[in-house]
Parts: structure tokens; C-alpha cells; sequence
């Protein structure tokens, strides 16, 4: 019988408790659509390019070097190498400082959504009298009628 009773009372308790249900993949899908960074993606755009040009002055400079090695002179083979070899070298300075710049930027930008995620959250929470908002990715199911998502996403100014 005390069973029945902490079941019942828990039963009561939860059918009294307001919860709500987000999809992560969803609002940062959709945030990271609705951004409008052209500056940063006209920046790595162009760094983009750079890196290639450089890339492609290498493979011309190795395929000349290669072609050529047999009729120039030793100082020339020399200089040559040396010029691709700091052409290399400067070429992955560079790529290292951009994948750095770019994973920077990414994390930048996924602790600016998450913050903004978080206080949507508290405001829904408070506002819509929930008792506990979850993050639903890795439920095995939820219905409808807790998703929160469409309504998260109009907080954050997405769809």
C-alpha cells in the first residue's frame, strides 16, 4: 500500500510538471544559416585563395626544378631549391595560422550560440512556467507537444 501511495503521489506531481524538449542539431542548423558574416567568410575566402596560389607557385617551382635539373647549374639547382623550400615553409605558416583562425572563429561562434541558447532558455523556462527544458538529441523519443524548439528558435530570431 505505500507503494501505491508514493506512486500515486508521484504520478500526481508529474502530471503537474512542465516539460519542454529542444533540438540542439536544429537551432544550430538554423542559426548558423541565418548568420550574416559576409566579412569573415569574404576574409577566409580570400586567405583561401591565397593559400592555393601559393600551392599552386610550389607545384610549378618542384615541376620547373624537376624538368629543368639536368641542364642548369649547380647555384641555379640551388637557389631553386632554396626558393621552393621557403615557399614551403611559408605556405604552412600560413595554413596552420588559418585552420587556427578558422577553429578559433567556430568556437567564437559556438560560445556566442550557446549563451544566447542558454538565456532563451531561462527566459522560456520563466516566462512559460516549465519546470525543466531538456536538450531532446539523444532522447529515444518525445512528443510534440514538449518540443520547444520552433519556439527557441523564435527567440533567437531563427525560422
Amino acid at each position: 500500500m505505500g507503494g501505491l501511495l508514493a506512486l500515486a503521489v508521484a504520478t500526481g506531481a508529474a502530471a503537474e510538471t512542465k516539460i519542454g524538449v529542444f533540438s540542439l542539431e536544429r537551432i544550430v542548423q538554423a542559426v548558423s544559416n541565418q548568420k550574416d558574416d559576409k566579412k569573415v567568410k569574404e576574409e577566409f575566402a580570400r586567405r583561401q585563395a591565397e593559400l592555393q596560389r601559393m600551392e599552386s607557385q610550389a607545384k610549378d617551382m618542384q615541376a620547373d626544378l624537376e624538368k629543368n635539373e639536368a641542364t642548369m647549374s649547380e647555384a641555379d639547382k640551388t637557389k631553386k631549391q632554396k626558393a621552393l623550400r621557403d615557399l614551403s615553409t611559408q605556405f604552412q605558416r600560413k595554413l596552420r595560422e588559418f585552420r587556427e583562425d578558422v577553429s578559433a572563429k567556430q568556437a567564437e561562434d559556438e560560445s556566442r550560440t550557446g549563451e544566447l541558447l542558454r538565456k532563451a532558455i531561462k527566459q522560456l523556462a520563466s516566462t512559460e512556467k516549465y519546470d525543466l527544458i531538456v536538450q531532446g538529441d539523444e532522447l529515444p523519443y518525445y512528443g510534440p507537444q514538449v518540443d520547444v524548439t520552433d519556439k527557441l528558435l523564435k527567440m533567437l530570431g531563427g525560422k
